[in-house]
């Protein structure tokens, strides 16, 4: 292939046949609810879907305060997918907001689980990954992950697994044929994790994950749900970029309130977000 917008004049006299490739500005709005998932999806306020922002929230909350931070943070050219937990808190009293968790972290006696177990939802979110990329031709390097406390839990294994499993080429069968399907890297666009740690641990025969990551914790908070050997584990998980940014001061624990403490994200995002410049495009030869 070659690019438009490349310095190098494109060697017509040696009778290449470039026919454009056209790809839609526009995405379709994925069906997520065929996975057991409830998610909002909002197309980009600029009418250009060129990434891909998938939010995962915090335990006992819902997708639709996440949905509206994807809006209001109005990255360019950025739809936005907030995913809701599949469990909803037991015991809630009729009263009571409606809360979710991705998956449990207490026993049913109130008492907390020393292992905590997110196959149930990586099964889920797993199938709806491959949707994004072959249905509505999301591509990987496009698709980035954000998630807060739980939430950026799911966010970081689910970028671990989707590289362990996606880094051979499938095939698909096709008029009796087998094509080769679109090869997948397993690399994802990026990964933030507001105070999520692993809840796997690396091991020196585990490949690490290429994809770009973001750790985000309040170092000085006596809240801080991420501890020193946390952010070790999660450095040796990863192999691509890793940036780990404390927000100043010793508040409690929660997600970035204020334009200061969500600089070193936007800061991030603005290095690993694609752009989509006008007249770009690319030719397929042949």
């Amino acid at each position: 292939m070659a690019s438009p917008n490349s310095s190098a004049p494109i060697p017509i006299e040696a009778g290449l046949n470039l026919t454009p490739v056209v790809e839609e500005a526009k995405k379709p709005a994925p069906m997520v609810s065929k996975f057991g998932l409830v998610a909002q999806y909002s197309p980009s306020a600029d009418g250009v879907d060129e990434n891909l922002l998938i939010l995962f929230h915090g335990f006992g909350d819902t997708h639709l305060p996440f949905a509206n931070l994807g809006r209001a943070l109005k990255l360019p050219q950025t739809a936005t997918l907030a995913v809701r937990g599949t469990e909803p808190i037991p015991y809630l009293l009729p009263e009571d907001p409606p809360a979710f968790q991705y998956f449990p972290v207490y026993t049913l006696l109130g008492e907390p689980i020393t292992a905590p177990n997110p196959t149930a939802i990586l099964g889920s979110l797993i199938p709806m990954l491959k949707h994004l990329v072959d249905d509505c031709k999301w591509p990987e390097s496009r698709i980035h992950l954000f998630g807060f406390g739980q939430g950026g839990s799911v966010a970081v294994e689910l970028a671990r697994l989707w590289a362990r499993e996606q880094a051979d080429t499938e095939t698909v069968s096709s008029n009796e044929r087998d094509v080769p399907a679109p090869v997948r890297t397993g690399v994802l666009g990026s990964v933030v994790t507001i105070s999520g740690p692993l809840l796997s641990h690396p091991t020196p025969h585990t490949k690490s994950c290429p994809t770009p990551l973001l750790i985000v914790h309040r170092p000085h908070s006596s809240e801080s749900a991420l501890t020193a050997a946390d952010i070790r584990a999660l450095k040796k998980a990863f192999s691509g970029r890793r940036v780990v940014e404390g927000i100043a001061g010793s508040g409690k624990e929660g997600m970035p309130t204020s334009r200061d403490e969500w600089m070193g994200v936007m800061r991030f995002w603005a290095d690993v977000l694609e752009r989509r410049v006008t007249g770009e495009g690319i030719y397929r030869v042949g």
